[in-house]
């Protein structure tokens, strides 16, 4: 990882990045008049956003804002444009990149540090000669009028959670088990100052959590259940701010096994929105925002072996309604729902829950944005939507009327466990209606938290999407 820091003035040895517009002012960053009239005629073109200026001890890079499209939109562009300039650094082997922020845009060249640092995010645990795949930019340096330590502080531990949250997704399941990942969340604990319990199979047994338990049923590894809470002394809000993150470390599809093709590759990424509420926890404790937050992620694997809950049985979940399971891939709401019901014990103010659910939420928006639905007041609804703009993780919200419930409807128990052949992501989150009794929100991230092909800063494999989103939530509250 690169780390990104903030600093006041720039020498004329070092390689640069100017951010600037098109009539911008090159005289002070060591260039010739030769220079200086190349880059005017190049930006001047049509459609011409980069120059690159090899002065042989050093590199100058120029970035032009195109600010034409919507703020979104162009923090969006920033982010992309540094992911194609960081190809170019890395190329060139250089350790130490300035970017200067040359017309006072701090948002801006914000985002641009920030597509800079994601774009620079490997995952090379597991390789043999790791040194000669490893990119070789080690610091990011911020230099800008308007820009502070503090701004440049704070993006560098947004960049650093989603980095340890995409990590936690790549890691394969025959080391992140159930039990791996509650210490790793208490790593992330211990590092950045929140409190981490975790409950063992036999308290979840003695609590009677039988969703949570039935898709255990079919591992030889135990289940976890982890709580992660940072309550500081200046906390805003009275109530707490749950999070609620999908645990399962890989998903066979259970006795229901996943019928298409390649189904199972990426199936260790099952577990990505526990991971993104154990990466929200570490930013939000190591940047000391004002705010009581809890996170809570139900753990396991999902596999069809030893005694595992067959298309039929009747489940009682944690607080006592039972569930005809008929599908056992549709497992992630079975363990969901014990933990929603366990949030209400907080009296929250809001519960946010982030899984990779349901197929249909790809099948409605591809991998483009985050399937959302719940039943949260509209200022908090339109709230997330403007964060999810501004770091472009962005928020489809689905329709939750009242007809979907129809499709859990079961013969024989209070619901079933699938709706369906259509509106299955609705369906789904009409099932975790019925374990809440707070204002909820439920964010469907199967389509972004895990690319099989890069998309700029958004690499392949792991995204960490939702520390992002939540993060800047967070820090509006």
């Amino acid at each position: 990882m690169a780390i990104i820091s903030q600093k006041s003035t720039v020498s004329n040895t070092e390689s640069i990045i100017l951010l600037c517009e098109k009539n911008s002012s090159f005289n002070n960053y060591g260039l010739s008049k030769a220079e200086i009239d190349f880059i005017k005629i190049e930006i001047s073109k049509k459609e011409k956003f980069f120059v690159c200026i090899n002065q042989l001890n050093r590199y100058v890079f120029v970035q032009v804002i195109d600010s034409k499209k919507e703020k979104h939109q162009t923090l969006e562009s920033l982010r992309r444009a540094a992911n194609k300039m960081h190809s170019l650094v890395v190329e060139y082997k250089i350790e130490n990149i300035t970017i200067v922020d040359v017309e006072n845009k701090t948002a801006k060249v914000l985002a641009f540090a920030e597509g800079f640092a994601l774009s620079n995010y490997q995952f090379l645990k597991y390789k043999k000669d790791k040194k000669k795949e490893e990119y070789s930019l080690r610091s990011i340096f911020i230099v800008g009028k308007t820009i502070t330590k503090t701004d440049a502080d704070e993006l560098n531990i947004v960049v650093d959670a989603t980095n340890r949250t995409r990590t936690l997704v790549n890691e394969p399941a025959n080391f992140l088990t159930a039990t791996q990942l509650s210490k790793e969340f208490q790593k992330l604990g211990k590092e950045a100052g929140f409190n981490v319990e975790v409950f063992d199979k036999a308290k979840l047994k003695a609590m009677k959590m039988g969703g949570l338990l039935a898709v255990n049923l079919g591992s030889v590894d135990p289940p976890t259940f982890t709580i992660m809470e940072y309550k500081p002394k200046n906390a805003k809000n009275k109530h707490p701010i749950v999070l609620v993150g999908k645990g399962v470390v890989y998903d066979t599809g259970g006795l229901s096994l996943k019928p298409t093709p390649n189904s199972m590759d990426m199936m260790k990424c099952d577990m990505a929105g526990g991971a993104a509420v154990g990466g929200t926890l570490y930013a939000v404790a190591k940047a000391k925002l004002p705010i009581h937050v809890i996170g809570i992620v139900p753990a396991t694997d999902n596999r069809p072996g030893g005694n595992a809950y067959v298309p039929g049985d009747i489940i009682t979940m944690y607080n006592g309604l039972t569930v005809e399971m008929v599908n056992a891939d549709a497992e992630g709401r079975m363990i969901l729902a014990d933990a929603l019901v366990y949030a209400q014990k907080y009296k929250p103010q809001l519960v946010i829950d982030l899984a990779t659910l349901t197929g249909a939420a790809v099948a409605a928006i591809g991998t483009s944005g985050i399937v959302a639905m719940g039943t949260a007041d509209e200022k908090t609804k339109n709230e997330l939507k403007e964060s999810g703009n501004t770091v472009f993780e962005r928020l489809a919200e689905m329709p939750f009327w009242d007809d979907f419930d129809e499709q859990i409807k079961s013969d024989v128990a209070d619901m079933k466990n699938l709706g369906g052949s259509y509106a299955g992501s609705i369906t789904a989150g009409k099932f975790l209606a019925r374990y809440i009794d707070y204002p909820w929100m439920h964010l469907d991230i199967a389509g972004p938290a895990f690319l099989t092909t890069k998309d700029s800063y958004r690499i392949k494999g792991g995204t960490g999407v939702g520390v992002r989103l939540l993060f800047d939530f967070l820090k509006r509250k």
